[in-house]
């Protein structure tokens, strides 16, 4: 999800290869490379605080805000030190893991553990499939930022909405799917701004494309839940 500001200048002297105008071969790899040590980094604490859920579940609104804090200000606090700038990746990758955990102990519990395996394996040939179309088309994307900003306010106001106030199980199918849709498009939006080279450094393309994954895979492990429970 591209919420940081980027420009395209030359990035060399903090540490990462990039070029002006388009990312480099260096700077993909290590962009993709970042986001598969994102995702185990994301797996380890979900499996290390999982025997917590019941905990974790009473101060996840707290963990939401810390998210939510690095996402905005966390990053460009640590951006122009490259190495904290990584550490700033994992922990926030890692409190990602945790924030899910009673979710998936939820589901572990009603035997339904299989669905977060078909869950990942769905979600990574979606993903797989969308960031091929983003590299190899010859369409221009960047107009879609603005859009898909205001339409991820609109979604993430209405989830708080149902939450809160109508707790309608209906308006929550329609909200998870119009989440799987939107992360979908960020998906083709992030990848060919870091193919054009829109990011300074890998980790925050990385930060970006783990946002679209992670938020991909909740959606559609909770559509199958749903499918699969009356």
């Amino acid at each position: 999800m591209a919420l940081y500001d980027r420009d395209y200048t030359n990035t060399t002297d903090l540490g990462y290869e990039t070029t002006t105008g388009a990312a480099t071969v260096t700077f993909m790899k290590q962009t993709y490379q970042l986001l598969g040590a994102s995702m185990i980094s994301s797996a380890l604490g979900a499996y290390l605080t999982m025997p917590y859920a019941a905990t974790i579940a009473g101060y996840k609104w707290f963990i939401f805000g810390f998210v939510m804090l690095m996402v905005f200000f966390g990053f460009n606090a640590t951006r122009k030190n490259p190495t904290l700038h990584l550490m700033a990746l994992f922990v926030f990758t890692f409190a990602l893991g945790v924030m899910i955990v009673p979710m998936l102990a939820m589901i572990i519990g009603q035997g339904n553990g299989a669905l977060i395996g078909n869950a990942f394996l769905m979600t990574s040939v979606l993903f797989g499939a969308l960031s091929l179309f983003a590299i190899n088309s010859k369409s221009d994307f960047s107009s879609w930022g603005k859009p898909l900003f205001i339409t991820m306010i609109i979604i993430f106001v209405a989830s708080l909405v149902n939450i809160f106030i109508l707790q309608s199980p209906i308006m929550h199918v329609v909200i998870t799917a119009g989440i799987l849709l939107l992360f979908s498009l960020f998906t083709i939006y992030d990848t060919q701004n870091i193919a054009n080279g829109a990011y300074d450094s890998p980790v925050d393309a990385a930060v970006s494309l783990f946002l679209d994954f992670f938020n991909m895979f909740t959606s559609i492990l909770q559509l199958l839940g749903i499918m699969g429970d009356d």
